[in-house]
């Protein structure tokens, strides 16, 4: 019964819908969300999926809006009101109060012929044939459309608005997606005496045991200033050791990889994993201006952070 009231739903979408994205658009301040009973559930729901997607928006409880909340709402203001019948109460007594203060009115009613629906700018027809439920009592079709029609208006408002992955990350910092698109390399990277770190002139025997101690499976090479010359990896090692060379004599300089891929501190992490995955490398060396090693990020980091 759900799924069909949804289907009926979508032959109600028509200029009532563009008109009401086009008002929400325009609105200064914030969009307030309000409904009784279970609408108010779904109020609720809609207003957090506006906030998310790029606009600002807030529930207020009609009941407590006639004993004070009112002062939530301003002239700058837009309000979407829920209710079924379109009748209830709560939300007919703030009627008034929205027209004196000029407020945007856009109502989800399941009655056209409705006080609420006609003292609309705006009405979005969310009928349904029948609840879900034996009775046909239990609000369940009915606050499935207004929320499948709640979050139609938000996606569109989404759409026109050119919200993007990255604005979207900014309003949800503690997800995955925050951690992929706001995190650094500067915020997980190993730095300071962490940094695995040679000259030109060590052996490979000295080499090895500073790979090992700083446990990141490489090391940087850098000159007598500190700058970075080239890097030797654990794959290094390998292919080195296959060619039979003395660990005691040989120079790093000699068999290290010139050239390296580096970062600055500044790009975003998970812009380091799209690099270490494009060239098929586990670490990545941050340098500054003058090429000196600021840190090294690792694949395991990322994937410690989320980012992975």
């Amino acid at each position: 019964m759900e799924r069909d009231a949804i289907t009926d739903l979508l032959e109600r979408i028509d200029d009532s819908f563009s008109q009401a994205c086009e008002l929400l658009l325009e609105v200064k301040g914030r969009v307030v969300v309000t409904g009784m009973g279970k609408s108010g559930h779904i109020a609720t729901k809609i207003a957090a999926t506006l906030a998310s997607t790029g606009t600002p928006a807030m529930f207020v409880h009609p009941g407590e809006a006639s004993h004070g909340d009112l002062g939530m709402i301003t002239p700058q203001d837009a309000v979407i009101a829920l209710s079924n019948s379109g009748n209830t109460s709560e939300v007919v007594t703030l009627l008034p109060l929205l027209k004196r203060m000029a407020v945007p009115l856009i109502t989800m009613t399941g009655n056209p012929d409705s006080v609420l629906a006609q003292a609309a700018d705006v009405n979005l027809d969310t009928r349904v044939a029948e609840e879900a439920c034996p009775l046909d009592l239990a609000p369940t079709s009915s606050t499935t459309v207004s929320l499948v029609a709640g979050d139609a208006l938000a996606i569109a408002l989404l759409e026109a608005r050119g919200f993007s992955a990255e604005d979207f990350a900014f309003s949800h910092p503690g997800g995955a997606l925050g951690r992929r698109l706001l995190l650094k390399v500067e915020d997980i990277m190993h730095s300071g005496d962490s940094i695995p770190r040679v000259f030109e002139s060590t052996t490979l025997d000295d080499a090895l045991m500073e790979i090992t101690t700083k446990g990141l499976g490489m090391t940087s090479i850098v000159d007598a200033e500190g700058a970075l010359l080239g890097v030797f990896t654990d794959g290094d090692l390998r292919r080195v050791l296959d060619d039979e060379i003395n660990i005691h004599n040989t120079r790093i300089q000699e068999i290290m990889t010139r050239n390296c891929i580096t970062i600055t501190r500044q790009i975003l992490a998970a812009e380091a994993l799209h690099i270490m995955e494009e060239n098929k490398i586990s670490a990545l060396i941050a340098v500054d201006l003058e090429q000196k090693p600021e840190g090294i990020v690792h694949l395991h980091d990322l994937l410690r952070a989320g980012v992975a």
